[in-house]
């Protein structure tokens, strides 16, 4: 028997006009150096997502290009590459750009494997009044979304009240476009930027196991 696909794909930046990129980087902080006191910057929950799994499943998290100034088409190209691999059944998750990527392109695009479940992890949409200078190429409108409802069974939206890089509207909004989906939302866990996600674990365990 093969082993439970995770496919996860990470989040990231992508900026319009090239200048913008150049003064994210002279001003963005350095959160992967250690902090004054000495202590190490907090590990993320995907960080040890392969050992919580366990053996029973196989978690792929592929480096996605370019991810400080990224470009929908190239991400595509990347994306498509693991087609000959994923199998039907396959957990697909995306995060915050990786979420944004998974909404448009599954939008725009079919794909040759039947994901046993995606999940949508604080992204960012096109929504009224949102300034979308930043991730413009990834950006999508809610309601061009629908298409996403024929790709798997097991449709799963996630945002947390308290996310201070995309506000909760967005995955509001994002639920209102497809209320077939299963909108879980949280109180507590920012931009998912924490080191244990036992709910999101225990999900995934959850459509492995129907």
């Amino acid at each position: 028997m093969n082993k439970q696909q995770v496919f996860y794909i990470h989040g990231g930046e992508s900026f319009k006009n090239h200048g913008d990129f150049l003064e994210r980087l002279k001003t963005a902080d350095l959160w992967h150096l250690p902090k004054d006191d000495g202590v190490v910057p907090q590990k993320k929950w995907t960080s040890t997502l392969p050992e919580v799994m366990g053996d029973e499943y196989e978690v792929i998290m592929p480096p996605m290009p370019n991810r400080q100034n990224a470009v929908f088409s190239e991400w595509s190209i990347w994306f498509e590459r693991h087609f000959g691999y994923l199998e039907d059944g396959a957990v697909v998750i995306g995060f915050s750009l990786g979420a944004m990527f998974l909404a448009k392109y599954l939008s725009q695009n079919d794909l040759p494997f039947r994901p046993g479940a995606i999940f949508l992890l604080s992204g960012a949409y096109a929504v009224p009044d949102f300034d979308d200078s930043d991730c413009y190429d990834f950006m999508v409108k809610p309601a061009e979304v629908r298409p996403l409802l024929g790709k798997t069974d097991n449709l799963f939206v996630l945002h947390s009240k308290d996310d201070f890089v995309v506000p909760f509207e967005h995955g509001v909004a994002l639920a209102d476009a497809l209320p077939e989906a299963e909108f879980i939302t949280f109180a507590d866990k920012n931009h998912f930027l924490i080191e244990e996600f036992p709910e999101l674990i225990e999900k995934i365990r959850e459509i492995a196991e129907k």
